[in-house]
């Protein structure tokens, strides 16, 4: 059997396997199967591209550098790798995501200059689509690398989550694609190079100007959007390199990327075009200046002699929980008053975080028990009958001006109806706003109490007071 039989049959079997990933990803228990599933896809899909290299450089002139280059892109990038996934901190992952589909979309823009540049001999009457193909691939890529990197500055705090607003801003993001699709047409009908550096240059302006353009609230979608733009660049340098499946996989992450961003857009109430087109933070709150009048504030004993008194308890952790790395001592606070015969429940917004998903695997890290992590819609008409709530580090997922003010950036974003408890206890820092920007009247209503300072170590006196 040639190295080319073998090869597709290896590139069969990977894409079988990252299939059976995805599917085990979408349960928790079967999440970790899932992450092995992919390992080995990418293990045997990366293992058949080597020996297809080797074996079609073998014997070429300039083969022993072409080789010597590539083992050494791949222990350095290996190495690299190893070790960010073994120093990154769990609060640090959706800038780190974001940073790799910059990889993606970079090496997108680079295979397609080489597709025009290499020269390959092609078909005659391939020839249009091929560089259709080029130009295309080139433009998503771009799109995706710059955009990829303001999501990284934006998440990782290096540049501010405000939205940028352009005079007609809109109008620069449709005359950009207008743009792309002329200088495509004229690139097919005349391969001049200079249409190459305007179409990566013009690539590049968009994915920055889209990705400043929208604000903090969004980020979320925002992420499972680059991820949907990641596959499709990696899809298009398929085609330009022929591979299978890369073609495959691309498909595969694109797709399941463009239906987990409409996922979070209609958690949010939001139309993805809606959130490309800036989303939220650009219209002022009409309650901004309104006077909500004064907390109230608790300490760690009373929050105890609540929780101890209290029939059902529902958590709903946020960002902040991450921060603080609090998730091990609430998996903590869980046990102890589960063992006194309390009810306790997770409810988890679908946005919560800066990740879909962040706030379950925090929960599966400190081993909390999956059946009592619920979502959104299966615990909120619970709220209502909940003795206590305790919102670790929530703030946008439990505003009830998303369900009371029209005039609000975030009005009509479906929300945790923590304020229907009879009990809630917001654990934050201060009184800052959240991520969207937005001032959070439930930190008023007369069932609310504030719980100050370091989550991690409120919690932990809390179990102390217990």
């Amino acid at each position: 059997m040639t190295v080319d039989a073998l090869a597709g049959a290896a590139y069969i079997a990977a894409a079988l396997l990252f299939i059976l990933s995805l599917a085990g990803l979408s349960r928790h228990e079967s999440a970790r199967a899932g992450v092995v599933y992919g390992i080995v896809g990418m293990t045997i899909a990366l293992g058949a591209t080597l020996a297809l290299t080797v074996a079609d450089a073998w014997g070429g002139s300039g083969a022993t550098l072409g080789l010597s280059l590539l083992a050494v892109g791949v222990l350095v990038g290996a190495a690299i790798g190893l070790w960010r996934a073994k120093v990154v901190k769990m609060t640090e992952m959706p800038q780190l995501i974001a940073l790799l589909h910059s990889f993606v979309g970079l090496a997108a823009v680079l295979v397609g200059w080489n597709g025009h540049l290499s020269h390959a001999s092609i078909p005659a009457e391939l020839v249009d689509i091929h560089n259709a193909e080029v130009f295309i691939g080139i433009f998503i890529g771009g799109v995706t690398f710059t955009g990829s990197i303001v999501a990284y500055l934006k998440l990782s705090a290096r540049m501010s989550s405000r939205p940028l607003v352009l005079p007609g801003k809109n109008l620069l993001n449709v005359g950009a694609l207008i743009a792309f699709v002329v200088l495509t047409v004229w690139f097919v009908l005349d391969q001049q190079l200079w249409l190459l550096v305007a179409v990566t240059l013009l690539s590049f302006a968009l994915g920055w100007h889209l990705v400043a353009s929208i604000g903090g609230g969004d980020m979320p979608v925002v992420v499972s959007m680059l991820n949907s733009y990641s596959g499709w660049a990696a899809a298009a340098a398929g085609f330009l390199l022929n591979n299978d499946l890369l073609i495959v996989t691309g498909a595969l992450v694109g797709s399941s990327g463009a239906y987990l961003s409409y996922i979070m857009c209609k958690a949010m109430n939001r139309s993805f075009l809606s959130v490309i087109a800036g989303g939220f933070g650009i219209t002022a709150s009409a309650s901004d200046d309104v006077d909500h009048g004064e907390h109230r504030e608790l300490n760690a004993e009373a929050a105890a002699s609540l929780l101890s008194q209290a029939q059902s308890v529902v958590i709903t952790p946020g960002y902040g929980m991450a921060v603080a790395q609090a998730q091990y001592p609430v998996a903590d606070l869980v046990a102890k008053l589960r063992e006194r015969g309390v009810d306790v429940r997770f409810g988890i917004h679908p946005v919560a975080g800066r990740l879909p998903g962040h706030m379950n695997v925090l929960l599966a890290e400190a081993k909390v028990p999956y059946d009592i992590v619920l979502g959104m819609d299966e615990i909120n008409d619970d709220l209502a009958s909940t003795s206590v709530v305790l919102v670790i580090g929530a703030n946008d997922t439990v505003n009830p001006a998303a369900a009371e003010d029209p005039g609000s950036p975030i009005a009509g974003m479906p929300v945790l109806r923590v304020w229907e408890a009879e009990n809630v206890i917001v654990f934050k820092r201060s009184m800052a706003a959240g991520y969207a920007g937005v001032q959070n009247p439930l930190f008023f209503r007369e069932n609310a109490q504030m719980l100050f300072g370091d989550a991690k170590e409120r919690v932990e006196d809390i179990i102390r007071a217990l």
